[in-house]
């Protein structure tokens, strides 16, 4: 067989694949983008004290057993973002958007957007919630230092009176 014609094979299995893939992608999106629809058309603000956050297993968090038979059998043992918060008179446990679980503080009153026990959205109750600083690590200080140093090394050199920085213009005299 000609190499060619070997290529041509590869590269038209690959175009069919990635079109295959791109048309199966539209239709997740499209569900995807129902379902948000769906949890914030039947969403309500409540006003909660949230308790305390945490990623755990959907078995472990204290969800009724009925939300624990509906979930398929593979997400049951991943890990998801539970809030324990009180509403009203009594303590919950609430599952949380990824997007919005780094936002919720913990031992404050938030005024959360919900649909049953998801939450949507929040928003702070009596101030702005407080944007957390993600917690820098060794190395990204380092490079963070290493950045501010070539930032200074690029700013012009001081300018003095006669136009030349003195310890360029001084020479050494035998």
């Amino acid at each position: 067989m000609n190499p060619l014609t070997i290529v041509a094979i590869v590269l038209g299995v690959i175009l069919v694949a990635l079109i295959i893939l791109s048309l199966v992608g539209k239709k997740l999106q499209k569900k995807s983008d129902a379902a948000q629809a769906n949890i914030t058309a039947g969403a309500q603000y409540y006003s909660i004290m949230v308790i305390d956050k945490k990623r755990m297993k959907l078995s472990e968090a204290g969800f009724p057993q009925i939300i624990v038979d509906q979930t398929p059998k593979w997400l049951r043992g991943r890990k998801v973002p539970v809030v324990k918060a009180k509403i009203g008179p009594k303590i919950a446990s609430l599952m949380c958007d990824e997007k919005v679980f780094d936002k919720v503080p913990v031992k404050k009153e938030v005024k959360a957007f919900m649909n049953g026990i998801y939450i949507v959205d929040v928003k702070g109750l009596r101030s702005g919630l407080d944007t957390q600083q993600e917690k820098k690590g060794f190395f990204k200080k380092l490079r963070d230092k290493a950045q501010t140093m070539a930032e200074e090394s690029k700013k012009p050199a001081k300018a003095t009176p006669g136009g030349i920085e003195p310890e360029k213009n001084k020479k050494k005299k035998k």
